[in-house]
């Protein structure tokens, strides 16, 4: 790895956008499309980048291998369900609130990798950011402006999608051995296969009448917040590493709700601002008690 340089945190700060662009794009596509034709078109469309660097890389897609299976489980866990859950739910909430819901993946994956794995346990330093960082989610849901028992449900959607990311998370280091690209593609197929025929048949997107804006940022979603910031992540892990790269969870829930207010004209309430705050405390203290291993 080299040297930290100013463009490799302008890069960190463009991924980051990216990934929080995700979230005011969901709630434009769900103005005409479904939840499962909003995730199945994200990870058919972000599949076509990723395969074509491992092509030009000349790297092998396992998709099909004898770990077919693994690849098929993640590409569930991590891609189906949690894109899924997410459009669902944010068709009645707030994009910001998902994007606040959604920097608890690192709280949860602390969580379940003291149980899961054998070098990550929760010490002292964990269990205050993870005390102080859910309590800022428990929090919003006092907001009673934003969360109400109309879409309560759809707030638990979003917050139980994340917690399929980190599930999804753990069972890729069953094949931390392979390739990030390979494993990325792979998965990405899978999840396309997986979602084509339940997409088709459940909502007939050939029905539709879609607008021109939700169509946008549903290609949007796929090509960059799903295929071309996976390539920059691999990017800024190979040059930067590991911990360098986490950084971007600090940076992801304030453009995420900077991008509602400014796109959308989405109310940010005091709650929600202590919430963000709170949230981003707590992910602090979970990575400063995480010794996390440079790649």
């Amino acid at each position: 790895m080299r040297e930290t340089r100013s463009f490799d945190y302008f890069l960190l700060t463009v991924l980051a956008l990216i990934w929080a662009s995700a979230f005011f794009n969901i709630k434009i596509a769900t103005y005409s499309y479904g939840p499962l034709t909003i995730a199945f078109l994200r990870i058919f469309l972000g599949a076509i980048p990723v395969i074509l660097l491992c092509y030009f890389k000349k790297i092998k897609i396992e998709a099909f291998s004898k770990d077919w299976y693994w690849f098929a489980a993640i590409g569930i866990i991590n891609l189906v369900i949690p894109f899924f859950l997410i459009a669902y739910g944010v068709q009645k909430v707030q994009s910001n609130l998902a994007a606040i819901l959604m920097a608890s993946t690192p709280l949860t994956a602390s969580a379940l990798a003291h149980f899961f794995t054998k070098n990550e346990k929760i010490n002292i330093t964990k269990s205050i950011g993870l005390l102080v960082g859910f309590s800022g989610i428990v929090f919003l849901f006092s907001d009673n402006i934003l969360i109400n028992e109309n879409n309560i449900f759809s707030v638990f959607s979003i917050f139980i999608g994340s917690c399929f990311y980190v599930i999804g998370g753990l069972l890729t280091l069953k094949i931390s051995n392979k390739e990030n690209e390979n494993v990325t593609a792979s998965i990405l197929i899978w999840g396309t296969i997986v979602l084509m025929p339940i997409s088709l048949f459940l909502e007939k997107p050939w029905n539709l009448d879609p607008r021109l804006d939700s169509t946008l940022s549903l290609i949007y979603l796929g090509i960059f917040s799903t295929g071309a910031a996976w390539l920059l992540r691999f990017y800024i892990l190979k040059h930067n590493g590991l911990v360098f790269q986490a950084q971007v969870a600090y940076l992801i829930p304030i453009f995420g709700v900077i991008l509602g207010f400014l796109i959308l004209n989405e109310v940010i309430t005091s709650k929600v601002i202590i919430a963000l705050i709170t949230v981003i405390i707590g992910i602090y203290f979970v990575k400063k008690g995480t010794k996390i291993k440079l790649v």
